[in-house]
């Protein structure tokens, strides 16, 4: 391999690149879901192949292969240089790139139970086991309990001389009940919707969600919600809970702050971004308890990584600090343009794209309204609202609208009647900055969204979100129905 990788860095900077760098990514995934009592899926499926990346007068040029063959990578290199080299006839500013040091490393995800080598029979275990408990709830009429597991190796070199291996293990599950009547369809889910949690880590993961113990809940939740009335609408104090901040986090936050949508550099599928240049370290995003860190340290994230694909090491990075803007999610070619180094990052979701500026884990961080029973205790009257249902949110990710699966009115600081298809709808920064409360460390979850998309050809990433239940004020709360 290292011979492989010497060979397309040679053949690229003989061929006149200025910088190039190969990345070889091996992908195995393996996914089961179990429906009604039947196994509806038992999918593996493995992905291997390179890259080669080019800079060449200003100018990027990329080229791949499935074929780890000596005359393939030299052709796939000559490709990627070529490729550039037309590119640069369009090119209106020359790429200029960061001084990000090399690096020489190997990296590995932690994890205790390897999740490849868990017995079939284990798994489906687990989710048999949590059908037959929903099954139990009568007036449930679809069940359904997933699983999902990767494991990705890569190997990142680089004419600097960079040189990273890196095995990134993830695991997640979860469940869902959904009742159907004449008129409509409810569903509830856990630990949260779009396929329950996921984590960098191992089976450990799994069994720690203790499905089965909560499938009798959710089942219950969704037929009871077949004749909960219908969510009032108007002003109201809001409470949203922690899968479904992170879910606001990474639509409000997550997706505006990514520079390349800032620079107008990319806009397909989630669009540009309302967080302009203009507004760095001078636009007051939310209220001063309101503060966001992009950190792909953070143990267990699905964006937890080593280096990310132009091979920068992993980082802690502010991104709103006291309520107010001060940073963005940046790649060794955007970060020079706002006079910064980048703290990586730039991540591809396969051998045969380029790396796109992606979330790693942007994070809400706890605040000091204590446990959610505190939070709710100290509300007199307002709305709770949990897991996510639906969401619609504009091209400039300013104003939106979203769905929750459930939710229940608040008076006199308890929890009373159940409400269907909430929903709730604000423009970010007045929606932040009406936020006057957010629970503590003991109620803070990192959560994982494994189908962030993002590019043309759209490329899908796990991105992770921490967040804890918090209270905002005078929210325009059931607008309409999902």
């Amino acid at each position: 391999m290292q011979e492989l990788i010497d060979l397309a860095l040679d053949v690229a900077h003989s061929a006149g690149a200025g910088y190039a760098d190969m990345r070889i990514v091996e992908r195995t995934t393996e996914s089961l879901t179990v429906k009604n009592g039947d196994l509806a899926e038992a999918r593996s499926h493995r992905s291997a192949g390179f890259g080669v990346r080019v800079l060449l007068d200003g100018a990027w040029g990329f080229a791949g292969s499935s074929r780890m063959e000596r005359a393939e990578v030299e052709r796939t290199a000559r490709e990627a240089v070529a490729i550039a080299r037309a590119s640069g006839l369009a090119t209106r500013e020359p790429i200029v790139l960061d001084d990000s040091p090399p690096a020489v490393a190997v990296y590995h995800t932690p994890y205790r139970e390897d999740p490849f080598g868990v017995p079939l029979d284990e798994k489906l275990r687990l989710l048999f086991e949590a059908d037959a408990v929903m099954g139990k709830v009568a007036g449930v009429t679809l069940r359904t309990s997933s699983m999902e597991f990767g494991r990705e190796r890569k190997t990142f070199a680089s004419t600097e001389g960079a040189r990273i291996e890196q095995e990134i293990v993830d695991s997640g599950a979860g469940i869902e009940a959904m009742a159907f009547n004449e008129h409509e369809v409810q569903r509830r889910s856990y630990p949260q919707s779009a396929g329950g949690q996921h984590v960098t880590g191992g089976f450990e993961a799994i069994r720690d969600l203790h499905l089965a113990d909560n499938a009798h809940r959710i089942a219950e939740e969704a037929v009871a919600l077949l004749d909960a009335p219908q969510c009032p609408s108007g002003q109201m104090t809001l409470i949203v809970d922690s899968p479904q901040l992170a879910l606001q986090v990474h639509e409000s936050c997550g997706h505006p702050i990514e520079l390349d949508r800032v620079l107008g550099m990319e806009a397909s599928f989630a669009g540009t971004s309302f967080l302009t240049l203009d507004k760095l370290d001078q636009l007051q995003y939310g209220s001063e308890i309101v503060n966001m860190e992009a950190d792909a340290t953070a143990p267990g994230g699905l964006g937890t990584f080593g280096f990310d694909d132009e091979g920068v090491a992993a980082q802690k990075v502010p991104i709103v600090t006291a309520g107010r803007l001060v940073g963005y999610l940046t790649s060794r070619e955007t970060a020079p343009i706002i006079g910064r180094r980048s703290m990586g990052s730039s991540r591809a979701s396969g051998w045969n794209v380029i790396p796109l500026i992606r979330m790693t884990n942007v994070n809400l961080r706890p605040g000091e309204a204590g446990t959610l029973d505190d939070l709710i205790a100290d509300t007199a009257d307002g709305l709770f609202v949990s897991t996510n249902h639906s969401w619609s949110i504009d091209d400039r990710r300013l104003n939106f609208q979203f769905g929750t699966e459930i939710g229940w009115l608040i008076r006199n600081g308890r929890l009373t009647q159940m409400v269907k298809n909430p929903t709730y709808t604000g423009i970010t920064p007045r929606f932040w900055g009406s936020c006057d409360a957010i629970c503590g460390l003991s109620e803070w979850t990192l959560w994982g969204v494994p189908n962030c998309g993002k590019g043309e050809p759209m490329q899908t990433h796990g991105v992770g979100h921490g967040a804890a239940p918090a209270r905002f004020r005078g929210v325009e709360v059931g607008v309409g129905r999902w």
